[in-house]
């Protein structure tokens, strides 16, 4: 299982019209090879610091499958106006996330 993280730095002034765009996209990236899910998070300590975690099958579903697309191309035209800096975006490889105690 692979997880993109990618770190999207908002405008301040618009972090809602930020939140309505993303849901406006979001469709763009459910529907790409290999997605198993999303969570989009707004930082606590700085509201303007959105994460997006996306789940992926595999590390070529993402670079170059969905960045590669038009489908891609459209999420981030539908985005990047609201982008305060350009996004951070790296990758982890993990199980996916339990309930309970977690195995060390």
């Amino acid at each position: 299982m692979i997880y993109e993280i990618a770190l999207l730095p908002v405008h301040k002034d618009q972090i809602e019209s930020f939140r309505h765009a993303f849901a406006q996209v979001a469709s763009l990236l459910c529907r790409a090879k290999g997605y198993g899910g999303h969570m989009l998070a707004q930082g606590i300590e700085t509201p303007q610091q959105f994460n997006l975690i996306v789940r992926w099958q595999s590390l070529e579903d993402h670079v170059p499958g969905f960045e590669a697309s038009e489908d891609h191309r459209l999420f981030m035209t539908g985005l990047q106006e609201y982008f305060s800096a350009e996004p951070q975006v790296y990758h982890i490889e993990g199980a996916a996330f339990t309930a309970g105690n977690p195995a060390f």
